[in-house]
């Protein structure tokens, strides 16, 4: 299921349909990140103004700088996840009704989630993305923990958020919560796919379409699955909001 999920989305992310979101998908995802670089360096760039390395030899503080800059490219990486629920939260609703209009003609359309709702949960995940990717960031020269550290969390937190994103469109968010913990090891999964296309440069940038439209058919093709109902038999898990 999630090979065929996955085969489906990264087609569609190239389509004709959803190639306009895909440019300002980009576009976004470019932006905050030359906002981030940008913030970053200046705030090196003040520090080493109060606080010169050498004042005898002003080469070592160019040196550093450049440097610093050279790092910022690791730190971006670890920003990286952070950045891509954030924009997937602006671009859910579109991506996702071409996908069911397109894949699911025949299905009942989602609703889409109040913007100020879907914004929210996207920044709150966000933060804690950046939270723990930090923390992973922290560990970067801990041998054998680092990679384990930055994969595991972003493959839990990225299946997770991107997940109840695609199901809330069709379920209240406690069920939609309740699917992916039922799930929970498809949905894991599919984040472990999300996590590894995130240390791909270029190829993370459009991390976020093929993420919403991996979920929404994930959502669908689980959706279709029974689930053990409260006296043993089995129930499928409603359409309702």
């Amino acid at each position: 299921m999630l090979i065929k999920a996955a085969a489906a989305a990264l087609r569609q992310v190239f389509s004709p349909a959803l190639r306009g979101i895909l440019f300002k998908s980009l576009a976004l995802t470019v932006g905050l990140l030359v906002v981030l670089w940008f913030g970053l360096t200046r705030l090196i760039q003040a520090f080493q103004t109060s606080h010169h390395i050498s004042a005898d030899y002003p080469f070592f503080d160019t040196l550093a700088f450049f440097l610093a800059g050279a790092g910022l490219f690791v730190a971006l990486a670890y920003i990286m996840p952070a950045v891509s629920i954030l924009v997937a939260g602006f671009f859910l609703d579109d991506v996702a009704e071409v996908v069911e209009r397109s894949d699911f003609p025949t299905d009942a359309p989602g609703r889409a989630l109040p913007w100020g709702q879907a914004l929210g949960s996207a920044i709150r995940f966000a933060g804690l993305a950046l939270l723990v990717n930090l923390v992973a960031l922290i560990l970067v020269f801990v041998p054998g923990v680092n990679l384990f550290a930055f994969f595991g969390a972003n493959a839990y937190l990225l299946g997770r958020e991107y997940f109840e994103l695609a199901a809330g469109r069709f379920r209240p968010l406690p069920e939609a919560r309740a699917m992916r913990e039922h799930y929970g090891f498809t949905v894991i999964a599919a984040g472990c796919l999300l996590a590894g296309l995130m240390i791909v440069p270029i190829v993370n940038l459009v991390t976020p379409l093929f993420g919403v439209a991996l979920m929404v058919h994930l959502h669908k093709g689980l959706e279709r699955r029974a689930l053990p109902g409260p006296t043993g038999t089995d129930a499928r898990l409603p359409h309702r909001r």
